[in-house]
């Protein structure tokens, strides 16, 4: 039975149909054929696949990153990062992977990173000089900072797949973020020394006490919402609704930028992202109890232990796998099939469960950035007003930059699961 899953869902994937229509309907076709289970259990695991209190942050921080996009958030946040780095050469660019870490903090992904950030960052650095392929795709590969840096909608897939506390996979998150942040940036500065870009900057930045007063509020929600995760005030769902609260205060109340007419607009973005969302943990959560049912992952493990020896081949042999199913699959959908799969196998090689979220995460999030599928290549296109073309040439040194971060991640358990000994 899961071959015959398997198959026909690659058949759907090859015909470009939608990730989670095509597995439903696989899933569907082979029940109805093999009859392993009653038709009953489709409709029932389907409901109780996002029946999960932990899966309601999805939505609310969705719309969170929404209505931070609409009300002026992200511009303040722009001008304080250029406050920071904005008076060396190279500034305005490393202010893009700045400003993305800052806005990653509270809105959870990365397509709203891209859309609101890039919409002020590409056409700031175009005007500073900087060739739009490259300031698109800085933007699209500094947006992956979205789900990495807690609080991350991937991380909470992956707790609620894998079943592993959230909080402490958002607490391992921390390190991975900053060190992808870090490399960005010092790959960024040299690119602008070696090719002559961005000398002028430091036009039009602001002082770091004026823009710290203009975005300080801005600054204060991540503190708030990550602040009151790891103090225990409230747990990761009840975050994503103070996040909510505190956007719509602060663009509607304090920066006025928040209309009461862009509610609607911002509402019904933010009802078709999660809509598509929640519909392929759905169908990620059928797929995998009759994968479960059919016994794959037991022979999966079982084959896993008898062809790799040592930890290190095993991560090695998943980051490939994943690396490249990434290229292919949407990130959320991967991570619901794949992680109640690859979970328990990295647990027989001794990986910790947390350590293991991270890395499939930072690779997983490399298919956003990587052709044919990576949509925050094609938000950033979109964006720049130009060709998914002319942007690959320039994706290349920014791939290597977070492999390379992949690697330390991967091979350095402390870098993710360090913070997280430390607090407990």
């Amino acid at each position: 039975m899961a071959g015959s899953i398997l198959t026909f869902m690659l058949a759907l994937f090859a015909l470009s149909v939608p990730v989670a229509v095509a597995i439903t309907a696989a899933s569907i076709g082979s029940v109805t054929l093999f009859g392993d289970a009653p038709l009953l259990v489709v409709a029932q695991k389907l409901v109780t696949s996002i029946d999960s209190f932990p899966l309601m942050a999805v939505p609310f921080f969705i719309l969170a990153g929404n209505l931070m996009e609409s009300g002026g958030i992200s511009v303040r946040l722009v001008d304080f990062a250029k406050s920071i780095v904005g008076n060396i050469q190279g500034g305005l660019a490393c202010s893009c992977v700045l400003t993305c870490m800052i806005f990653a903090a509270v809105s959870g992904s990365s397509v709203a990173t891209t859309f609101a950030i890039g919409a002020i960052i590409i056409p700031a650095m175009a005007a500073h000089g900087y060739p739009r392929p490259f300031a698109a795709a800085l933007q699209a590969t500094a947006a992956e900072l979205g789900v990495v840096v807690p609080p991350s909608i991937p991380l909470i897939l992956y707790g609620v797949a894998a079943e592993v506390s959230i909080v402490d996979l958002f607490v391992a998150g921390i390190g991975p973020g900053l060190l992808i942040a870090t490399a960005l940036t010092l790959a960024v500065y040299l690119m602008c020394k070696l090719n002559g870009w961005g000398r002028n900057d430091a036009h039009g930045r602001q002082s770091f006490v004026q823009a710290t007063e203009r975005a300080a509020l801005a600054l204060l929600m991540p503190v708030v919402v990550i602040g009151g995760i790891y103090s225990g005030v409230f747990t990761p769902t009840e975050a994503s609704v103070v996040a909510v609260f505190y956007a719509l205060i602060i663009g509607g109340l304090f920066y006025r930028s928040l209309k009461i007419a862009d509610l609607w607009p911002v509402l019904q973005k933010s009802v078709l992202a999660s809509a598509v969302i929640m519909f392929t943990i759905a169908a990620a959560g059928l797929l995998s109890f009759l994968i479960t049912r059919a016994g794959v992952p037991a022979m999966i493990g079982q084959w896993v232990a008898g062809a790799i020896e040592n930890p290190w081949a095993f991560l090695l042999t998943v980051n490939a796998v994943l690396f490249i199913v990434g290229m292919f699959i949407e990130t959320s959908a991967a991570i619901v099939v794949l992680a109640p799969i690859l979970a328990p196998v990295a647990i027989m090689f001794e990986v910790d469960p947390v350590h293991f979220g991270l890395i499939m995460v930072v690779n997983l999030a490399m298919g956003m950035i990587t052709p044919p599928f990576g949509v925050n290549l094609f938000a950033a296109c979109q964006v720049a007003g130009i060709g998914l073309e002319q942007i690959v040439g320039r994706l290349i040194p920014f791939i290597l930059v977070i492999i390379s971060c992949l690697m330390i991640i991967t091979y350095v358990p402390s870098v993710s699961i360090g913070l997280l000994q430390f607090m407990q």
